[in-house]
C-alpha cells in the first residue's frame, strides 16, 4: 500500500479528493513517505525517494485543479463537491475597472481570479497586502489610507483552503467591491 503524507494545510485537499488513509506531518520531513501533497512554495528534501505533488490553493480553481490533480494521480472519486464559489463574469468584467497593488503572489493570484486590474505604480485605486507586512509596509499604508486592505496570510486564516478562500475573497468582496 503506498503511504500518502500531507501538510495540515492540504489535509482537505486530500479529504475532498475522496483519499481517506494518510498521514498529516507537520516538521517537513517525509521519510517512509512514497507520496507527498504539499504546497507549491515547499522546499523539496533530496534525500528522500519521495514523489511531491505540489499545490497552489489561493483560488477557487486552483482548489479544484488540486482536487483533480490529487484523485487522478492516485486513481480516487472525488468527493463531488462543486467547489466554484469563483466569481461571475460580470462580476469580473465590472472589477477590471478597479485598479490594484498587490504585494504577494498569493495574492495576486486572487486579485487576477476577482478580475481586478494589477497595476506596480501609484495608480492603484486600493492597495492589497498580506498581514506579515504591515509593518514592512508602514509608510506606504498611511499614505494609503483607507486605500489599504489587509487580508490574513496563512498563520492566521483557516487551514482548510477552501474556507481560507471564502475568507478572502469576501474581505475583497466587502472592502473593495463594496466601496467602489
Amino acid at each position: 500500500m503506498m503511504k500518502i503524507a500531507t501538510t495540515p494545510m492540504c489535509q482537505e485537499i486530500l479529504r475532498l479528493a475522496g483519499v481517506s488513509q494518510f498521514q498529516i506531518i507537520k516538521d517537513g520531513v517525509y521519510r517512509d513517505v512514497d507520496l507527498a501533497v504539499v504546497l507549491s512554495e515547499t522546499k523539496n528534501h533530496d534525500d528522500t525517494s519521495t514523489e511531491f505533488i505540489k499545490l497552489k490553493l489561493n483560488t477557487f480553481n486552483q482548489i479544484e485543479d488540486g482536487i483533480k490533480l490529487v484523485s487522478n494521480r492516485l486513481g480516487t472519486e472525488p468527493l463531488g463537491k462543486n467547489l466554484s464559489k469563483g466569481i461571475s463574469n460580470q462580476k469580473r468584467d465590472e472589477n477590471k475597472k478597479i485598479k490594484v497593488k498587490v504585494y504577494s503572489h498569493f495574492l495576486g493570484d486572487i486579485a487576477e481570479d476577482m478580475g481586478f486590474t494589477i497595476v506596480t505604480d501609484e495608480s492603484y485605486d486600493f492597495l492589497i497586502y498580506p498581514d506579515y507586512l504591515k509593518k514592512e509596509l508602514k509608510k506606504e499604508l498611511q499614505e494609503a489610507g483607507k486605500k489599504a486592505v489587509e487580508l490574513p496570510s496563512h498563520r492566521n486564516a483557516p487551514l482548510n483552503p477552501v474556507k481560507r478562500a471564502r475568507m478572502r475573497y469576501e474581505i475583497l468582496e466587502n472592502r473593495i467591491c463594496m466601496r467602489h
